[in-house]
Formats: structure tokens, sequence, C-alpha cells
């Protein structure tokens, strides 16, 4: 797997409905799931992120409405839309990131692969650059 990724989430169901899921150690979840945590209710306009982790793995996945996600890993922006619930957006590495053009009724949940941790956030972008630099990961 690749260090940031779109991955297919494997969706089940049919007429009845749907059911995806997520299970540790898997080609979806490659990692111990430590933390779940979900963001909603987001403002028109409103952009949320601004930060890089350090240490932490995620996946992102949107399981109602949409948003974008800037991930820059060092050496330029790309840009993920969510909008599918069988649609996760995995991170192993560290990595700057913007959301935003978040839907009324997004629901985005995410996977962590550790408790939250206060010191593992890098909340400036040139310092975010220093480190990855140090790491030789861009």
């Amino acid at each position: 797997m690749e260090s940031i990724e779109i991955i297919e989430l494997d969706a089940k169901g049919g007429p009845g409905g749907w059911l995806i899921a997520v299970e540790q150690h898997s080609d979806q979840l490659p990692f111990e799931l430590k933390r779940i945590y979900y963001i909603y209710g987001v403002a028109e306009m409103v952009r949320r992120g601004f930060h890089a982790h350090k240490a932490l793995k995620q996946l992102l996945i949107c399981v109602s409405g949409s948003c974008t996600i800037d991930i820059d890993i060092g050496n330029g922006r790309e840009s993920f839309v969510l909008d599918r619930p069988n649609k996760g957006l995995f991170i192993c590495r560290p990595a700057w990131r913007e959301m935003y053009n978040f839907s009324k009724d997004c629901l985005l949940v995410v996977c962590a692969s550790e408790l939250y941790d206060k010191d593992d956030y890098i909340w400036d972008f040139s310092e975010f650059l220093a480190f990855t630099k140090s790491l030789s990961l861009s």
C-alpha cells in the first residue's frame, strides 16, 4: 500500500442495503485501530485541518455527503474528493492536510492508529517541511 492513496472499501449488499466492514490488519486497515472519531456539522466555507502528524496513520471515510482533502507530503499538494462510503483516503506517513468543501450532510469518519497525542501534531507548515526533509520522505 502506498503512503497516501484512495482505497476502495469492500461493500456487500444489494437492494436490501449495503454493509462495509473495516477490519484492522486487512488491505483496508493495515494498522492496529486505537481510535475512531468523526467530523460533522461543518459550516459552509469552513476549512479544517491545517496540520500534519509525525507518526499517526489514518483512514478517512466520508460515510455521508462529501468533502475535499488537500494532502501535501512536502513536494506539492494533491486534492482528494471523498464522496462515497466505500472510498477511503489512507494516510500512512507525515502529510499536511486541509479539509474543505464539506457538504451539509457530510459525516467524515477517521480511523486512527494511535490515541490522541498533542505532541504528534505539527501546526506550522514550515516546521512540517523541515520535519519531512529531516526524514528524507519527500
